[in-house]
């Protein structure tokens, strides 16, 4: 299979409601991960944290905690986007500077300037903390999908579910620095979606401000 450039993807893509049972084969669903952790983060924290659910209890489970939505049944495997508020402060940031330096791409400096000014952004984000890390899982998951797309799967952002009932599932208990960001999905699809539309352009996307709309060249 020939994989789709971006710009197709993002135009093939569709929210798949029924999946075939077929599986995905390993070495592909390692390279939609790859794929999906290749995301930008802030600072290159990659504080989500990502759960592939496939056994079937624990596909029976997450459906229970997503108000039965049988994609998550049907689906081979479901992301569930997660993020850590206090990645920044773990483990993690240690090996980040390790990679950034080893691959060139962070000097000394750099490194000595994100150990101070992480911290302190993060301090001064008080209870913004966990907005900020569920974007940049949001961030993933937007990777995720066109990923899918491009390589022949289909999938479905799924915004209907019970926080607490999702983190007992993936065993963040309750921990305060998870949350949830979204499910996704992933399979190949049952039945094809047609393009609902789009609003005009002039409905939503504007210049400089909301009192001058974005008038498209046809």
């Amino acid at each position: 299979m020939t994989a789709l450039n971006v710009p197709a993807a993002i135009l093939q893509r569709r929210s798949i409601k029924t999946f075939k049972p077929d599986p995905i084969a390993p070495e592909l669903l390692q390279q939609l991960v790859e794929l999906t952790v290749a995301a930008p983060s802030s600072y290159n924290i990659q504080d989500w944290r990502i759960v592939l659910v496939q056994s079937e209890a624990q596909k029976a489970a997450l459906c229970a905690a997503s108000f039965n939505q049988q994609m998550i049944m049907q689906a081979p495997v479901t992301f569930v986007f997660a993020a850590d508020s206090r990645a920044w402060a773990k483990y993690t940031m240690e090996k980040v500077y390790e990679q950034a330096l080893a691959n060139g791409a962070w000097p000394e400096g750099t490194v000595g300037y994100f150990k101070k000014a992480i911290p302190q952004f993060q301090a001064s984000l008080g209870a913004q903390a966990r907005e900020y890390a569920l974007k940049d899982a949001m961030i993933a998951a937007t990777h995720l999908v066109l990923a899918a797309e491009s390589l022949g799967l289909s999938t479905c952002f799924m915004n209907g579910w019970v926080e607490p009932q999702v983190k007992q599932v993936i065993g963040a208990g309750e921990d305060p620095d998870i949350g949830i960001a979204v499910l996704v999905p992933v399979g190949y699809a049952a039945d094809p979606r047609l393009n609902p539309g789009r609003l005009p352009l002039s409905a939503n996307v504007f210049v400089d401000q909301f009192s001058h709309p974005y008038e498209s060249l046809s």
